[in-house]
């Protein structure tokens, strides 16, 4: 991780409004054609985000106010995923400790306003190494695992470069560890401190270019630790409804979460747990775009809220 930067869960920021500014930013997700997609504004390097104002009643009132005058696109589910303190973070006021509150935001592309000031993007275009569902991604094997095998080795002392050799096949599934989807946020910050991105001041080389899109500041940290939540909670909450139309097949809802978690989910485990966990009900149609035969429409079962059976539900990710 950056030495610079302190990372802190949910929770107030006890500094004095002389002494820092405050930031709210939104990782505002939807799933598009079984692809992640994340929602920018500018050059597709940044998350919207603006400063907190006073005249805003509440954190989350002022996030809401700043994407939807940003983007044309009113939020509908929100959480707050973490608070970032930067000292010297990148921006115009560069030697103002600024104090970033970011928030996950779900929701279905087709709700959005069009705007031709925000777009929405591949989560992948920032983090290619993420995406497993077609196996380990080339530029894993290619490109990143031998240049963190050289920064392990780089280290002046052997203890370290053991350690910085676990931390990587721990982080990236090295020496035959099993991927962890869960990690995203160390893996970034991995690549961060070994230098073999963007954002850690090494210029737009050849490595840097191969290991996905740079954002500004600290966005695509903040990204990577919405991608980390995101992934983590579809497991035990029924959250990926909130990205789903009304209506859906079964092999739709498979294809979102498996698109979410970047892994292949095993076809009759899936089904068997959501028939177990009585997370939808059949609506009484069918639907005709499957290519094949007609396929059964569901609905989210909203009374599973209610149910404390879902807690502690492990989707069945394929391991490779």
């Amino acid at each position: 991780m950056d030495p610079q930067t302190r990372r802190t869960k949910k929770g107030k920021a006890a500094v004095k409004a002389d002494e820092a500014k405050v930031d709210l930013t939104a990782v505002v997700v939807a799933v598009n054609d079984s692809e992640p997609c994340v929602l920018t504004v500018g050059h597709a390097d940044t998350l919207p985000s603006g400063p907190f104002a006073l005249e805003h009643r509440s954190l989350q009132s002022g996030l809401r106010g700043w994407v939807e005058q940003q983007t044309g696109h009113a939020l509908g589910y929100i959480e707050q995923l973490y608070t970032f303190a930067d000292r010297d973070r990148i921006g115009t006021e560069r030697h103002q400790r600024v104090i970033s509150i970011s928030y996950l935001a779900l929701t279905r592309k087709e709700q959005a306003t069009n705007s031709a000031a925000c777009g929405w993007q591949s989560w992948y275009e920032y983090f290619p190494w993420e995406d497993h569902r077609f196996g380990t991604p080339p530029v894993l094997l290619d490109r990143l695992r031998p240049r963190l095998i050289e920064w392990a080795g780089g280290a002046s002392e052997p203890p370290t470069q053991r350690e910085r050799r676990q931390r990587a096949a721990i982080a990236f599934g090295f020496d035959d560890r099993h991927w962890n989807e869960e990690l995203t946020l160390q893996r970034y910050e991995l690549l961060y401190e070994a230098g073999l991105i963007e954002e850690a001041g090494g210029g737009r080389d050849a490595i840097a270019a191969a290991a996905g899109k740079p954002m500004v500041a600290d966005h695509r940290r903040i990204l990577a630790t919405g991608i980390a939540r995101l992934r983590s909670k579809i497991k035990y909450r029924p959250v990926v409804f909130e990205l789903m139309r009304p209506s859906f097949t079964l092999l739709q809802l498979q294809r979102t979460v498996e698109a979410l978690a970047g892994r292949l989910i095993n076809k009759p485990n899936f089904r068997r747990l959501v028939e177990q966990q009585e997370l939808v009900e059949e609506t009484g149609e069918t639907s005709l775009d499957t290519g094949g035969r007609p396929a059964k429409l569901y609905r989210f079962r909203h009374a599973v809220l209610d149910d404390r059976a879902i807690a502690g539900t492990k989707l069945p990710l394929a391991r490779a």
